[in-house]
């Protein structure tokens, strides 16, 4: 009976307890709650569990979702919402988005498949990997792409590249799943850790305010169009934990350095 009673709580449960480290799903700017229930039950079908909605057009706790989840109700219930996309990714070292149109970000784009392998490989190092999704109507935005390390495809009709939130969710999952190697190796201790996309957009916002300080952008629309180009830049490098520290404590010294001469100079006018 106690055999009985466990493979009954594992499968009520999505057999969650016995799947290991996996990708983070985030849907960004959800507008139906159908639509998350169902990626909830895509996610659950490959062993995939940890989902965040950021910014949903509905409200939560939601009786669709629920019914549209078909029984991965835990998945729901792990669930986590954000008020925007940076505070989603704050323990997110590796990020991939998926975009069916082209971009003009400078971003590697890679096949599902290729994503799949790279990121078992990131979580066997004991890093966080992150799956992002856009809104059903609009997708994703260029400054929401800009925080992802590389573009993810799935190779469709071109002419006809129309996949809802939940298909696109389950074809990434079954790659996940597909390329599951047996066996789990344990992160290595030694290996140097990616920064944290919340710390990487710390330091660009951190970057943009000195640079506004010393007036680097003129024009407002040099600044929109600056800001983004620099925090792709910032992803593209793949910043270490260490080097992020580094470069915060050198943009603080400059800092401090402007600011005291300035100080000096208006002293010494007085």
């Amino acid at each position: 009976m106690r055999d009985k009673n466990l493979i009954r709580s594992k499968t009520l449960r999505g057999g969650i307890e016995t799947l290991g480290e996996a990708p983070v799903v985030i849907l960004c700017r959800p507008q139906m709650a159908e639509n998350v229930g169902t990626a909830a039950r895509a996610m659950l079908n490959f062993g995939i569990y940890q989902l965040r909605l950021v910014a949903p057009g509905f409200g939560w706790p939601n009786a669709k979702a629920l019914m549209a989840a078909s029984g991965a109700n835990e998945v729901l219930n792990r669930m986590e919402i954000f008020p925007d996309l940076p505070s989603a990714l704050h323990d997110i070292h590796t990020l991939y988005a998926t975009t069916a149109r082209g971009r003009d970000l400078m971003k590697p784009v890679l096949p599902a498949d290729t994503v799949a392998e790279a990121a078992h490989a990131a979580i066997a190092e004991g890093h966080r990997v992150g799956f992002l999704f856009g809104a059903e109507r609009t997708g994703l935005e260029n400054d929401e792409i800009a925080l992802a390390d590389a573009i993810l495809t799935i190779p469709v009709n071109p002419y006809f590249p129309s996949l809802n939130l939940a298909q696109a969710v389950l074809l990434v999952s079954y790659e996940w799943h597909r390329r599951r190697p047996e066996g789990s190796p344990a992160p290595a201790p030694d290996r140097t850790v990616p920064a944290a996309k919340a710390d990487v957009h710390r330091l660009h916002e951190a970057l943009m305010v000195e640079l506004d300080q010393v007036d680097f952008f003129k024009t407002p629309e040099r600044r929109r169009t600056f800001a983004l180009t620099i925090e792709t830049m910032l992803e593209r490098r793949g910043f270490t934990t260490s080097e992020i520290h580094l470069f915060r404590g050198i943009l603080k010294e400059l800092t401090t350095a402007r600011r005291d001469k300035e100080t000096g100079k208006r002293e010494a006018g007085a």
